[in-house]
């Protein structure tokens, strides 16, 4: 009983007194946070959720209730960009996870369940040995049987979820650790992979070099390089955090890079955060800024060159879903409509209540399956009202998780990255490579 009286919080980094003083309880970011518009609950906003780590800097107790309304934040950081005052929520609640996460002890499930998540998600060498077991399971006709049986339902809701969003398994894409730029050499860039991005969107990170190198950069594409941190960051495993980033500076250290490039928006936001992530360790502070200083979503960095190679027309219609950690937490919203305009016969669509998060956020469609359901078939159902013939986004989860909740709705779209319409765009390619494109999380029909 002791122990449960204890402050919430100890001394290593906890949410600081100063930016949590900075919140004046305004109200303006009500409209904008999933889990208050989905409940109206004042303690599920940012605004109460910043009221209960003032309590926890008082000396409250890590409480089940303090701990419930911490885990049900997405972390989208829709506030942070509401917010007339500035105030950092995206420190606050890090920190504050980061705390939970070492004083709290969770009940047997929830530590199975995010245990095996970090056994195998931030592990690219782990991703691979599912694809094998994914396919043949995909390729049965088992997926529909578990679907409608419920089975995995019962048994574990994240499983569940698992199950509705995995990628259909495509080839594998190895990339060459150079890819020349096409004509005059403008830039000599570093891309990462990813992890999920490297394993199940291989398409992708194969567009991404081919654009950049088709707009006279030399890619340089590490082959050592392993996970930049951010499903660890975003859930308040600090350390672990910490290891992944100090290993992805040095390597691309090494690699003598300009710039690094990045195609997926949690990847991109954190590692733009390096410099406080490691702002305590002597050794890697000053090298973390510098390479965060460095770092550019690959839309930032098309739009900082400007255009050399040319486009060609692709006559479809584009609903743009902004990724939480691109748009809110980098800020980066202008460019991938600004690239996307720019392809001619592209007819750009806008999607209502585009600052809602579309339940996917990280993992936590996979440890909130129930309120990421219900935001993501709001997300569906907003896309459809488009009328769009494609969406495009910039982040590998959402195109898992809205991919989902439109088979859900009995609707299927094609989807795609930015960079895969602009690769189309460039090499003059048909728009049904695109609309013919497997839909994230769709099944390949047995046998084939």
């Amino acid at each position: 009983m002791a122990a449960e009286l204890q402050p919430a919080f100890d001394h290593h980094r906890p949410p600081r007194l100063d930016v949590i003083q900075e919140c004046v309880h305004c109200g303006f970011c009500l409209p904008t946070c999933p889990t208050y518009v989905l409940w109206g609950e004042e303690m599920d906003s940012p605004r109460g959720r910043i009221h209960l780590m003032a309590q926890g800097l008082d000396g409250a107790p890590m409480s089940e209730s303090l701990v419930q309304h911490i885990d049900a934040c997405l972390g989208c950081m829709a506030c942070v960009t509401a917010c007339p005052s500035g105030v950092r929520y995206d420190l606050l609640i890090e920190a504050t996870r980061a705390q939970v996460e070492r004083r709290h002890r969770r009940p047997p499930a929830e530590r199975a369940i995010r245990s095996a998540v970090f056994a195998v998600f931030p592990y690219p060498s782990r991703l691979r040995l599912l694809r094998g077991p994914l396919s043949v399971y995909q390729r049965t006709g088992l997926p529909g049987l578990v679907r409608r049986s419920g089975v995995l339902e019962r048994i574990s809701p994240a499983l569940a979820t698992m199950d509705a969003i995995a990628p259909p398994v495509t080839p594998r894409v190895r990339l060459p650790e150079r890819v020349a730029a096409r004509g005059p050499r403008r830039a000599v860039v570093g891309m990462l992979t990813g992890c999920v991005q490297r394993e199940f969107f291989p398409g992708v990170n194969a567009a991404t070099a081919r654009v950049l190198a088709l707009e006279g950069c030399d890619v340089v594409i590490p082959q050592a390089q392993g996970c930049c941190g951010a499903l660890s960051a975003h859930v308040g495993r600090e350390e672990e955090a910490r290891r992944f980033a100090r290993r992805l500076i040095d390597t691309f250290e090494f690699a003598g890079v300009e710039q690094v490039v990045v195609n997926s928006a949690g990847c991109g936001s954190v590692m733009k955060e390096y410099g406080e992530l490691l702002a305590d360790d002597p050794r890697y502070a000053e090298r973390a800024g510098r390479l965060a200083g460095r770092v550019r979503d690959v839309s930032e960095l098309l739009t900082e060159l400007g255009p050399a190679a040319e486009r060609h027309p692709l006559p479809v219609s584009v609903a743009y879903h902004d990724a939480c950690h691109l748009g809110h937490a980098q800020g980066v919203r202008a460019q991938p409509r600004e690239l996307l305009r720019a392809v001619p016969g592209l007819v750009l669509r806008e999607i209502a209540e585009a600052e809602l998060c579309c339940g996917s956020a990280g993992v936590y469609n996979l440890l909130n399956p129930q309120p990421a359901r219900e935001l993501g078939d709001r997300k569906a159902a907003n896309v459809m009202r488009t009328g769009a013939d494609l969406l495009v986004t910039a982040n590998p989860g959402c195109l898992l998780q809205v991919g989902a909740a439109l088979r859900r709705s009995g609707r299927d779209l094609p989807m795609a990255h930015t960079v895969q319409v602009l690769d189309a765009s460039l090499r003059g390619l048909a728009p049904s490579t695109l609309l013919r494109a497997p839909t994230p999380g769709s099944r390949p029909p047995p046998g084939r």
